[in-house]
């Protein structure tokens, strides 16, 4: 399996990250990225909310770093860390809007992006940015088929049933001529598309046991394919540093890996930046080579 980090600072909701991060910024996020890179980290993540009506923001949270933004920052700093946007809501945009942009990051970053995306849950947004909420399933297929095709084309061409375009340069566009697109979501429906559309499933907020039910029910459809990567969050935040809670991470990812997960999204539990560059330090040395 490999490792990345659910990234503390650039995504925050009061039930589920540490006080300290409240006041944390650039500099925090940098050594964060800095030494994950140097450890041998896979990737860090950063999702996309332009702005969450007050009335959500106790279950969603308040802050989300754009990602582009922040990637960009910390492509500069980094050499093989990857950047996962987890995720981007996909029918917010043009299809050669994210080729474009993201391609660009792409080619900046020599080719270490990796298009986590969704179908978007959150109304009150997609009224805000003009985007039709009803139908955007449909939508959302044909943008996954059109990215596809786009990303990393000169001279991309595509003709869908919501997104037609030829005759276009695309200049810069993405390095890798096949990015990879994880879908996320948590429920079956989400993980049809992703084996359909895309080359991964990044689903959030699923038990092991609803992980297991799943997956079960999954691995007898027709569209089941190796190779195909499965990216799951730990259920539980615990502490790499303490020999005891390090026994109970490893146990925890041994069920991960039994369920078929390739990579895993981590987050610890932490009470200051100096214990989290603490804890990337213990789960590089002591967890993540049991894995290898």
């Amino acid at each position: 399996m490999r490792f990345g980090l659910t990234t503390p600072i650039v995504t925050r909701h009061s039930a589920n990250d540490a006080p300290w991060t409240e006041d944390a910024g650039p500099a925090e996020l940098s050594e964060i990225a800095v030494a994950a890179d140097r450890l041998g980290y896979h990737h860090v993540t950063c999702s996309e909310h332009v702005a969450i009506p007050t009335s959500a923001a106790p279950v969603r949270g308040a802050r989300y770093y754009d990602p582009l933004a922040t990637f960009g920052f910390l492509a500069a700093q980094t050499t093989r860390l990857r950047f996962v946007t987890h995720v981007l809501v996909l029918p917010y945009h043009h299809p050669l809007a994210i080729a474009k942009r993201y391609g660009t990051l792409d080619r900046l970053s020599g080719g270490r992006l990796v298009l986590g995306v969704g179908v978007g849950t959150l109304a009150e947004e997609f009224a805000l940015l003009g985007a039709p909420f009803e139908g955007r399933g449909a939508v959302y297929e044909d943008a996954l088929r059109a990215l596809r095709a786009a990303f990393g084309a000169r001279e991309p061409s595509y003709a869908g049933t919501h997104f037609r375009f030829e005759g276009q340069i695309v200049d810069p566009c993405g390095v890798q001529a096949r990015v990879p697109i994880w879908l996320g979501g948590r429920t079956l429906r989400s993980l049809r598309r992703a084996l359909v559309f895309g080359d991964g499933w990044d689903p959030f907020g699923l038990s092991l046991a609803e992980l297991e039910t799943m997956l079960a029910s999954a691995r007898r459809w027709r569209e089941w394919r190796t190779p195909f990567e499965l990216v799951l969050s730990l259920e539980e935040k615990l502490d790499p540093t303490d020999a005891g809670e390090r026994e109970r991470l490893l146990a925890l990812l041994e069920r991960y890996r039994a369920l078929g997960a390739t990579t895993m999204n981590l987050r610890f539990r932490h009470a200051s930046l100096a214990q989290y560059l603490a804890q990337l330090d213990a789960f590089a040395t002591h967890v993540a080579p049991r894995f290898a």
